[in-house]
């Protein structure tokens, strides 16, 4: 069996046929997925259903990240709603046990389709199937924006009054906890963003991560559409704008860092729509207005710096897995740049 680290198949296997035997059927195989930076995602085959396997980082784990019972819980709430998601097979504590991860760990059926993460994976489509694409994850964006937590199970799953400022706090925890080397400009943003934070309109459930690559694309190259929205380890209550904020972010990270190290399909001639063709397709969509998102931005920036950060440290201490993470630590500082520069209006 293909043992990879941070996963051992041979306890998977185990564990499936003794709790699923619905599911098993053979020898087992596993292997890393590409593109997630945080938790890891790992392709296992050989079972009855191609599955997928959430586990926590290796090494440096903050308690409030890497939350796999409320990644597991929320996917499974949003079930059957508007918000496309993989169907969850189980949830684990091997924490004792220590028979395939030693961590806490989910398994979910695997969606058909593929990332979109490169520039050269949009020959796959048209330009007009890329704009549409665009506007249907600004449309889903919303759709999630509009389910009503109760409903579906989640109205405890977190504490919407002072949403902003909490977020602040945690970030700045997880930036203090990840410290290696000056970052003055990261230091700058913080502060910034603590002076000024917005009231916030409404609350709804939010994704935390919420970017292209973050969803499984498959379809007729004039007609693609998203199978799945994934990697939902910051869901909780909150603002939405905090979403919209991070899509945007996302949505222009090659400009931001001039660097191909951030993953991002999104270039100028492909035929996706402008991030202010987003704002308005999920305005007209959630019957809400959007007004300034400059804080938001500029607290998009931040967020996606510290968690950088947080990979180089990782990074250092010999504790990821996968290619690239030499060249993470130099995003850090044009992305604070630009949340200055947003923060103060300037963009």
């Amino acid at each position: 069996m293909t043992e990879v680290p941070g996963l051992d198949c041979t306890g998977l296997q185990t564990w499936l046929e003794r709790v699923h035997p619905e599911l098993a059927d053979g020898e087992l195989t596993a292997e890393v997925i590409a593109g997630g930076r945080s938790n890891l995602t790992y392709r296992v085959d050989g079972a009855r259903l191609p599955l997928v396997l959430r586990r926590p980082p290796l090494g440096h784990v903050l308690s409030s990240a890497h939350d796999m019972r409320r990644e597991h819980r929320v996917i499974t709430a949003l079930a059957g709603s508007a918000v496309p998601v993989p169907r969850t097979v189980d949830l684990v504590d091997d924490v004792e046990r220590a028979e395939v991860t030693g961590t806490v760990f989910f398994v979910m059926e695997r969606v058909p389709g593929a990332v979109l993460a490169r520039p050269d994976q949009n020959a796959a489509y048209t330009p007009a199937g890329l704009h549409s694409l665009g506007i249907a994850l600004a449309e889903i964006l919303a759709d999630l924006h509009d389910v009503d937590p109760a409903a579906v199970g989640l109205a405890d799953f977190g504490r919407p009054d002072g949403y902003l400022e909490r977020q602040l706090a945690t970030w700045r925890r997880q930036y203090d906890a990840s410290r290696s080397r000056p970052q003055p400009a990261l230091d700058a943003l913080a502060e910034r963003l603590a002076l000024s934070v917005p009231t916030t309109a409404r609350s709804t459930l939010v994704h935390g991560d919420f970017r292209l690559d973050n969803a499984i694309v498959s379809g007729p190259p004039e007609a693609p559409r998203i199978n799945a929205v994934l990697d939902w380890e910051m869901a909780t209550l909150g603002d939405p704008l905090v979403d919209l904020g991070m899509l945007g972010m996302y949505w222009d990270i090659r400009e931001i860092t001039s660097s191909d190290v951030a993953h991002s399909s999104v270039v100028p001639g492909a035929g996706y729509p402008d991030f202010a063709e987003l704002v308005d397709a999920y305005a007209a969509r959630s019957g809400t207005s959007v007004d300034d998102l400059s804080w938001y931005r500029a607290f998009a920036a931040y967020k996606l710096a510290v968690i950088l950060e947080g990979i180089h440290f990782r990074y250092r201490a010999g504790e990821t897995v996968g290619d690239g993470f030499d060249l993470i630590g130099g995003l850090v500082e044009p992305l604070a740049a630009d949340g200055l520069a947003r923060a103060a209006g300037k963009v």
